[in-house]
């Protein structure tokens, strides 16, 4: 795509069509029905003020929403995804989008980016897992928009990894799946979070919470920030979490930390309340 092109491709667009395929470029995958979540508001729910729009109904925001996708579609700036991912294509609010080659040349020219990044069709375990990671964010924003919270700093993946000199002096790297700076109440709650969708075996997450027991001993978080985050896993399920939080409390490595409440595991459901009332920073 040459710069013209870019340029007059630009002239179509509206500040909402340009907000879409940052939030997709953001998340690398969105269903339709977060994608009306984040920019299609229904006028008795809150959002971002300047927005100038929103819909009377939820059938309305969905209609301007399959609309506006399908034109963003026709310039191959966004590409629906064709595999099936159970449980998560429900009619067209559950169609999956990704960038298109044209939407990932335009915005690699807007943010200067020299690198090119493919997108290929996903399998059908990473684009759940994308998928439940963008929806915790975008329950962040929502919070966010009813004053629920104060959202700070949000960071998605790869924006939220962190690299660290390990015990041994090799290059590590921790890769969350979302870091958040939210403030409510008197508090600042700084937590980096976890979305787990129930098929990673129990040594795996243990072994993910002392990566971050490692990253904690280097200091580096705390000497930005004066504290460490909370670490809360999201997890489908009561059982799971019942799982996930014997397994850590059984790894003696872990025992101070788990002690003093550095790890946390809470249910999908449990989510709003856990960020608007309990997530708070341990020191």
């Amino acid at each position: 795509m040459k710069n013209n092109d870019i340029a007059s491709l630009l002239e179509l667009l509206s500040d909402r069509d340009l907000a879409i395929l940052e939030s997709l470029r953001v998340h690398r995958a969105l269903t339709t029905i977060l994608i009306r979540r984040l920019h299609f508001p229904i006028s008795n729910e809150p959002h971002e003020a300047g927005n100038g729009r929103s819909h009377a109904t939820e059938m309305a925001a969905a209609v301007a929403t399959i609309r506006v996708l399908t034109r963003l579609e026709s310039h191959r700036l966004i590409a629906r995804l064709h595999r099936r991912i159970g449980g998560v294509r429900a009619g067209s609010t559950g169609i999956v989008w990704q960038l298109g080659a044209s939407g990932e040349r335009l915005l690699r020219a807007r943010h200067g980016d020299a690198a090119r990044r493919r997108y290929s069709e996903p399998s059908p375990a990473f684009i759940a897992h994308t998928l439940a990671a963008a929806d915790l964010a975008i329950q962040l924003q929502e919070l966010a928009r009813r004053g629920v919270i104060e959202l700070l700093r949000l960071e998605a993946e790869p924006e939220c990894w962190r690299t660290f000199l390990s015990a041994h002096g090799a290059r590590a790297w921790l890769k969350p799946d979302l870091f958040a700076i939210t403030a409510a109440g008197d508090y600042e709650n700084h937590v980096f979070i976890e979305a787990d969708n129930a098929t990673e075996h129990m040594p795996v997450i243990v072994r993910k919470a002392l990566q971050y027991q490692q990253y904690a001993a280097t200091g580096i978080h705390q000497q930005e920030h004066g504290l460490f985050p909370i670490v809360a896993w999201v997890v489908p399920d009561a059982r799971r979490q019942a799982a996930i939080r014997v397994a850590l409390e059984s790894e003696p490595k872990l025992r101070d930390l788990v002690a003093a409440r550095m790890f946390q595991v809470v249910t999908t459901e449990e989510f709003p309340g856990f960020i608007g009332g309990t997530g708070q920073a341990s020191p």
